[in-house]
């Protein structure tokens, strides 16, 4: 591309038109870009913020790595730690029995997961010491019968810390009356809030041994749940990990202990990208109206610029120039518009929900309830390019219908 049309496409954007409503609709164009690229940018921010966010919750309490036991107990649990210990990227190991009951306050029954842990152990491989509200881990004491329960599920129970709930577990005994369910009395020993609603709501804590005791499991656990250096390693430690063991375990990483979730967002995210790019298509495309309006205003200039020895191919450059003009300065616009609200949207929503009287996230509903956001500059970049290039593609056929017109004919009435 030559100099001079260069400096002719940018004279043809900067002249006042005779027709306004080119110049109407190059704005509406331009502002349309700008308003689907920021929109997109800040989808895609929030999506990227809300699986971070619930990632690190999940990982907040579940582990990176999980050994298990084929039939669903794992009886020599210390041989299977330390050989897990073995790896490099392995931090820590701790065991857990995990089992299903009832809780029962007064006339409230609520059904729960009950995870069976040695406390400080578990404080190596979760987060639960720093989501602590009432109470502590530590309050976990063999044959204390002490319970540490979330938040949501102390609520929905209408106990506290210090209050007795009753457990009763699944499993029956055999007495003469027939099949009767054990029950067991557990100190409210402390609260925690992982912020995840599935945990808060529906996971108790207990010690090891009282959890062993109470579904008579003996010395055999549930598991043992590992802490690794590189959570995105996982799978691949998990599956070296897998190829040193003797007996027969199973061992999951998080990824697939959640796939179903991560899978579900990863699509989402994906489905809200294609749908939101239209929204860029469509805007791109209305440069297409601009140009053949433009190309028609300017018919006689063309014409003189052809005389003058201008090439078609020069022509078409021109116009070029004119309508990718529309889709830079849009794009500009756009992203920088859409990083500034994707960077604020913890300040945009709470605005909103408080000007309005509505709530976006319900906990009850939704894992989280605040709207997260992670400006990625890969997708801030992958974002402009598309709209660039489909700003470009735009610009071709008006810009080639402009460098096929006849001189003679444009000139013929003028």
């Amino acid at each position: 591309m030559s100099p001079y049309e260069l400096f002719v496409g940018l004279r043809y954007t900067r002249a006042r038109r005779s027709n306004h409503f080119i110049s109407f609709i190059s704005a509406v164009s331009m502002a349309g870009m700008a308003l689907g690229i920021a929109v997109l940018i800040t989808v895609v921010s929030v999506m990227n913020g809300f699986q971070k966010e619930v990632r690190d919750r999940i990982l907040g309490v579940l582990a990176h790595v999980q050994v298990t036991g084929a039939d669903g107990g794992l009886r020599d649990w210390p041989t299977v730690a330390r050989r897990a210990r073995k790896h490099p990227q392995v931090l820590a190991a701790a065991p857990f029995v995990m089992a299903q009951g009832l809780l029962g306050n007064d006339q409230v029954v609520r059904g729960t997961m009950v995870r069976g842990v040695l406390p400080e152990a578990e404080s190596t491989v979760a987060d639960f010491d720093r989501h602590m509200r009432a109470g502590s881990m530590g309050a976990l004491v063999p044959d204390g019968f002490g319970t540490v329960l979330g938040v949501e599920l102390a609520r929905a129970l209408g106990v506290g810390v210090g209050d007795r709930v009753v457990l009763i577990a699944p499993q029956g005994q055999v007495t003469p009356a027939g099949v009767v369910p054990r029950l067991r009395a557990f100190t409210v020993v402390g609260l925690f809030e992982a912020g995840h609603f599935e945990f808060d709501s529906g996971l108790a804590l207990v010690h090891m041994s009282d959890a062993q005791k109470l579904y008579r499991m003996g010395d055999t656990v549930s598991g043992v749940r590992l802490r690794v250096a590189d959570m995105f390693a996982a799978p691949r430690i998990a599956r070296e990990l897998a190829r040193g063991f003797d007996q027969d375990v199973f061992v999951s990483d998080w990824s697939r202990l959640n796939a179903g979730w991560f899978r579900a967002v990863e699509i989402e995210k994906r489905m809200m990208f294609i749908i939101l790019s239209l929204i860029v298509a469509v805007a791109a495309f209305n440069i297409v109206s601009t140009l053949v309006m433009a190309v028609t205003e300017k018919r006689s200039d063309i014409a003189i610029l052809r005389t003058l020895g201008a090439t078609p191919s020069s022509v078409m450059a021109i116009f070029i120039v004119q309508g990718a003009l529309i889709g830079v300065l849009g794009t500009l616009v756009g992203v920088v518009g859409g990083v500034a609200l994707a960077a604020n949207v913890d300040v945009v929503v709470p605005f909103i929900e408080r000007t309005f009287g509505i709530q976006f996230l319900a906990k009850d509903v939704y894992f989280i309830s605040e709207l997260p956001s992670e400006v990625r500059a890969p997708d801030v970049v992958f974002v402009g390019l598309v709209s660039l290039a489909l700003s470009f593609v735009a610009t071709l056929y008006p810009s080639w219908k402009a460098s096929r017109i006849d001189p003679v004919q444009a000139l013929r009435h003028e």
